[in-house]
């Protein structure tokens, strides 16, 4: 089983940059395509952006492209989210996830997940 842990919310205001943490359990976390999701007071989850298992790809929501990356460090079982250029509507609560059986393909469309962190509150004020 997997366990999922994601530290670094906070508030910050607009324009300003928060990065967020995502530290996983697991002997085989560089197999693992990662994904990470938002959800705003609300709303429903969204999809933010994923990497690959081995940190070679990432995709990303059209909202968050450009201002947003995806990174991680496979010899600490740690994927990172930076976030800049941050606006109101990113606020919410950021989620990471595995997806350990699926294509890249659909992990890519925010698909395919398994297990689920319990989510960092990320607020940022106008």
């Amino acid at each position: 089983q997997v366990q999922l842990e994601e530290s670094g919310g906070g508030l910050v205001q607009a324009g300003g940059s928060l990065r967020l943490s995502c530290a996983a359990s697991g002997r085989t976390f560089s197999g693992y395509h990662m994904g990470w999701f938002r959800q705003a007071p609300g709303k429903e989850r969204e999809f933010v952006g994923a990497i690959s298992g081995s940190g070679d790809s990432t995709s990303y929501a059209d909202s968050v492209k450009g201002r947003f990356t995806i990174s991680r460090d496979n010899t600490k079982n740690t994927m990172y989210l930076q976030m800049n250029s941050l606006k109101p509507e990113d606020t919410g609560v950021y989620y990471c996830a595995t997806a350990r059986g699926s294509l890249w393909r659909s992990v890519a469309a925010g698909r395919g997940m398994d297990y689920w962190g319990k989510g960092t509150l990320v607020t940022v004020s106008s």
